[in-house]
């Protein structure tokens, strides 16, 4: 059990989904935002995907569990999350949304017309991801302030032609607000492309 006071972060606290598209790297400005050490830590090994994933692949396939994982190499948005969280905190997200589908199957979509959880695959999708945030908590106003992102923050949108995305806000900033980590079709990338596309949630998630 995971305990949900240490799952949020905000004040006070300890820290501070597939389907995506393509966009163009940037290269990170000089400005840095402010971020705990946590926060930090958890920005700074998403940025080590840059690089190492240079790949999308949303294909299907069967994995380890706990721990599953495609080859660093290729992987799609949500894979960014996964990864930062497992390198810098240990956290197995894998684990924790199939514990939770199978405690509550009928809370996730079924979009995909599943008549159970599969652990090779439903970490890897968005809506399942922003399922389990809201579950446990995780799920804060989008502002209307792009300054109002803080790093480590998880952001969701909607991208015309290819559906759901997710990825990471950055510690650096960019010129319409900050930057972003993610995977929209060409690997892992930083980039200021948060307001590219229609914003759909916005998440905080805390360990430690």
């Amino acid at each position: 059990m995971i305990d949900r006071r240490r799952l949020l972060f905000g004040a006070g606290a300890s820290l501070a989904l597939a389907g995506c598209g393509s966009g163009d790297a940037a290269v990170a400005p000089a400005s840095s935002l402010r971020a705990s050490a946590r926060a930090a830590r958890l920005v700074g090994f998403a940025r080590r995907q840059v690089g190492l994933t240079t790949r999308y692949d949303g294909g299907y396939s069967r994995i380890a569990f706990p721990g599953g994982d495609v080859p660093r190499g290729r992987g799609v948005c949500t894979d960014v999350v996964i990864r930062a969280y497992r390198d810098a905190f240990g956290l197995d997200l894998q684990a924790l949304v199939n514990a939770d589908m199978r405690a509550a199957f009928a809370a996730y979509p079924r979009t995909w017309g599943l008549a159970h959880p599969d652990a090779n695959i439903d970490h890897r999708r968005v809506p399942n991801l922003a399922t389990w945030l809201r579950r446990h908590h995780g799920a804060l106003a989008v502002p209307s302030d792009p300054r109002a992102w803080q790093p480590g923050d998880i952001f969701t949108s909607l991208v015309a032609g290819t559906g759901t995305h997710i990825g990471l806000v950055s510690d650096r900033a960019g010129r319409r607000g900050p930057m972003i980590i993610h995977n929209i079709g060409a690997g892992a990338r930083e980039e200021d492309a948060l307001l590219d596309w229609p914003i759909t949630g916005r998440f905080r998630l805390a360990v430690g």
